[in-house]
């Protein structure tokens, strides 16, 4: 189940990194920056320019995505099956609204909608949390860390 912390994630920081399987067995992981929380039990991204992991996903729709809120250093990891849904599936022509809703005109660019049903959630932190740093503590060492990057 994804749950309220899951959602916040994946919503203020949505580009994840999902993993899938090459034609060759070898594995794969490419960057989406447009996923959205359908339900509980569903996630799903707009295809944009990434023909080989659409690819991929069509094969073996076995996947894990991984998103990180970089100041607080905590992050999930998201289990799942895929599916991909061209333009021309049903799925596609009453889901697409929600990407324009979300992401506007770049909606207009998205050549597929990927459906991962989700099996597994996991909750992901930094180590200083085993030695009692706070969630405070990290967003402010990273919030200067970025300063000093991005001034």
């Amino acid at each position: 189940m994804i749950d309220s912390e899951a959602k916040r994630i994946i919503r203020e920081f949505s580009l994840g990194i999902i993993a899938s399987m090459n034609a060759d067995g070898s594995a794969a992981a490419s960057p989406k920056g447009t996923f959205l929380v359908l339900d509980d039990q569903t996630l799903a991204y707009g295809d944009i320019r990434s023909p080989a992991t659409r690819a991929n996903l069509t094969r073996n729709g076995a996947c894990e995505v991984v998103f990180v809120d970089p100041f607080r250093r905590k992050g999930v990891r998201v289990k799942g099956v895929a599916q991909v849904h061209d333009m021309d599936s049903e799925f596609y022509a009453k889901s697409h609204e929600k990407w324009r809703d979300v992401w506007g005109d770049l909606a207009d660019r998205v050549k597929a909608l990927v459906e991962i049903k989700v099996s597994r959630v996991l909750p992901i932190s930094t180590p200083p949390y085993d030695d009692g740093a706070t969630e405070e503590e990290m967003i402010a060492l990273y919030k200067q860390k970025y300063a000093e990057i991005y001034p």
